[in-house]
Formats: C-alpha cells, structure tokens, sequence
C-alpha cells in the first residue's frame, strides 16, 4: 500500500513549513503499518518562498502556472502514485491519530472516500460557531472539507478529480460525485469526527462576515458564480 499526501500551495511561506512538518510527523501512523508514503506540494505559481521551503522538507515539488485551487490539486493527483490520496491544505495540521482512522478506513474495504471535521487553531467567538455548523452540516451531509479529503486513487481519477470549472466549492461538487458514485459501487463516504483535523483561522480573522454574507447572496442568486475567480476573491485576492 501507498499513501500520497498531496498539498496544493500559493503563497504560502509563512505557514508551509511548520504544516509540513506536521504532516511528515503523522505520516507515521502509515509507516508504522509498513505502507509507503509520499509527500507532494504543488507550487501554484507562488511568487514567494513555497517551492523552495517544499523542496527543503523533502517534499516532491509539482508546478501548477494557472492559480486555481481545483487545478492544483488535481496536478499534484497527477503526479502521485499512490493507491490513495490525501489532499491536505497548506495551513492545515493532521495528526497521527487522524491519519490512524483514515488508515482504518482503508483497510475496512468498505470506504471510498472521506473527509473530517476541523478544529480552528485561534479561539474566535464567531469563528468558532461557524466551524461547529460547518462540522455539524458535513457530518450529516457527509460533505468533505477542502482543507483535508482522502479518497481512492482509482475512483478519483475515474471520476475525473475535481473540476476545473471551479474556482470555489469544488470540494462540494466532488463530495457530491462521490457520494453517488459511492451507492453505486455499495461503498460509503466518511467524515471522521474523533480526531478533528486542526486548521488556521485567518480566513475568519482576515474578512467580515459582510464579506462572507455578500459572497453567500451571489452564490444563491447565481451559482456561477463560484466558476468566476473575479467573485472568489476570498480565495484568490492573495491575502495571507
């Protein structure tokens, strides 16, 4: 068995490294069972320090020019050679009792994909009550979180990975994709709950509710708008 983690990454020199090292550290939990591992950031045309900080942790550094998350991802999946994959966001921190489950979902034969419930890394009222209704909404749901989704290399690439359409919510989609491909090949979607996946809160901390609530009233009214960067700004306006 092989496990490639895959980091999609812009921009990010001021967190990678210590998520990295994180990551490495709980990559353990795979080892320990004799899997191989393998570490892949794509570098998605950073202008700063990310590629080289990659390169320095021993990760495999993959180029993606066009800034898109969904593309991101889906070039770093291209150049893993796992049976698995686990997309794990740049400002993210698993543990190795995280990776633990996920391996005990593997070995279940059962599970095609996965996901997890977040804990935010700074204590923010607000923020805090969206993370719980966000982790209350993909537990019932079983919609997957961007910033950590396992799934099986196979079913991911038959599936065609995420869209490229997307500049927004694509982790939505996907969940979406394979939810129903799960029913149809009797398997099931997870999203873990007893080691929540610790993750930054500078989104919360870097934009209003005002921001979010402008965003969520377009989204409703026209749901391309998730398919233009120019309306996702949350996301692609550089802030860090």
């Amino acid at each position: 068995m092989k496990i490639s983690i895959i980091v999609p990454a812009f921009n990010e020199e001021k967190l990678l490294g210590a998520s990295l090292a994180r990551m490495q550290a709980a990559m353990v939990a795979f080892q320990q069972r004799g899997w191989e591992t393998e570490l892949i950031v794509c570098n998605n045309n950073s202008t700063d320090r990310t590629g080289e900080i990659a390169l320095a942790a021993g990760a495999k550094v993959v180029f993606e020019p066009f800034n898109q998350i969904a593309r991101a991802r889906n070039t770093g999946a291209a150049a893993a050679t796992g049976a698995w994959l686990v997309f794990v966001d740049a400002d993210s921190h698993p543990s190795a009792e995280l990776f633990a489950d996920v391996a005990e979902q593997i070995l279940s034969g059962r599970c095609l994909a996965g996901g997890a419930t977040m804990r935010l890394d700074e204590k923010l009222l607000v923020a805090g009550l969206i993370a719980w209704l966000w982790n209350y909404a993909s537990r019932m749901g079983r919609w997957l979180a961007g910033s950590f989704i396992f799934v099986e290399t196979a079913g991911f690439r038959q599936l065609g990975g995420f869209s490229n359409e997307m500049f927004a919510g694509e982790e939505l989609e996907l969940s979406q994709r394979l939810k129903k491909h799960a029913r149809a090949t009797g398997r099931r979607v997870v999203v873990l709950h007893r080691h929540p996946l610790v993750t930054s809160a500078r989104k919360l901390r870097l934009y209003t509710l005002w921001d979010y609530a402008k965003l969520l009233v377009r989204v409703t009214w026209n749901r391309r708008t998730l398919t233009r960067r120019e309306d996702c700004t949350i996301w692609y306006d550089g802030r860090r």
